[in-house]
């Protein structure tokens, strides 16, 4: 049995509940259809929303309900990371509201990055710190598009990397890391792990929301996407100098490629503006710095709701 768009109120307490968490691109909705065995017709059906929304899809296996949540990435081209931060938060916290618990959590990664930096990274530090130590063990950490071209050597290398430097904090807490093959069959066999580790316990920025009454901003999350978005910032100031001297030096021997520099430079300060903005609305305030201060043990050891 399948069934696209489960409102929070028609999810039930038996229910198997597994987020699918990752950056854009990296195969969270191909393995929600393989799993499901929709062969990419889900995907085909609302491209747009697929990478703009929280969408759930439930499924019987013959045993029992799953519900999988698609969750889109922070590297979105529709939404800043602002808004898809909200998107996430606004969602954990009606579930937890209403006594509702992730059975565990999938983390998608392509092992056909070369590199571990610039979308991949910062989606795994927001991912962390959405998680927190006490949710970790209900995460699997996945690899996909191992047929994508990848020589066999070279994705075990990149897998090593991931495993030994930026998977490791969150495998020390107790998270275990699998491959994604493309098919039905080693779908279910990541899906059947996760439903074997499961153990009831909120993620952190649910605690956080819930418990703590925190304000989104002064989330860990909150406050580690306010620490990517000044990075960003710093890059795209360094990217915009850049241009503007550029442009000074074409000024007088090459029309055409000072419009064209013009015309970039345009475009990184529009990205500059939005970036501003972003930052102004994840600023924690003086008096909420000073709360937050106070309260970090609370969040670091949040209890289990049952």
């Amino acid at each position: 049995m399948f069934k696209f768009g489960v409102s929070i109120n028609d999810i039930k307490s038996g229910d198997k509940i597994i987020a699918i968490m990752g950056p854009t691109g990296a195969g969270k909705s191909t393995f929600i259809d393989t799993a499901v065995q929709q062969n990419g017709r889900r995907v085909g059906h609302a491209l747009k929303s697929y990478t703009a929304d929280v969408e759930t899809v439930r499924y019987n296996d013959g045993k029992e309900d799953i519900v999988f949540v698609d969750t889109p990435g922070f590297d979105d081209t529709t939404r800043s990371d602002t808004d898809i931060l909200k998107l996430i938060a606004n969602w954990l916290e009606k579930t937890y509201k209403k006594r509702i618990l992730l059975t565990g959590i999938i983390y998608v990664h392509r092992i056909t990055d070369n590199r571990m930096s610039g979308a991949p990274l910062k989606n795994l530090h927001l991912f962390g710190s959405l998680c927190g130590e006490a949710a970790s063990p209900n995460v699997i950490l996945i690899t996909t598009m191992w047929s994508d071209k990848v020589l066999a050597d070279v994705g075990e290398r990149r897998e090593k990397e991931l495993v030994e430097k930026f998977w490791k904090p969150m495998l020390d807490l107790g998270s275990t890391h699998m491959r994604f093959m493309g098919s039905y069959e080693s779908a279910w066999d990541i899906i059947r792990a996760v439903i074997a580790r499961a153990k009831a316990r909120p993620v952190l920025l649910q605690h956080e929301l819930v418990d703590l009454h925190k304000v989104l901003r002064e989330t860990e999350a909150g406050k580690t996407l306010y620490g990517e978005l000044l990075r960003l910032l710093e890059e795209q100031k360094r990217i915009a100098q850049q241009l503007r001297e550029e442009v000074s030096k074409q000024n007088q021997t090459n029309p055409a490629l000072k419009a064209e520099l013009d015309n970039q430079f345009k475009q990184i300060e529009g990205l500059l503006n939005a970036t501003v903005m972003q930052i102004q609305e994840m600023k924690i305030p003086f008096a909420s710095r000073l709360k937050s201060f106070f309260s970090w043990k609370k969040a670091a050891t949040h209890p289990v709701l049952v």
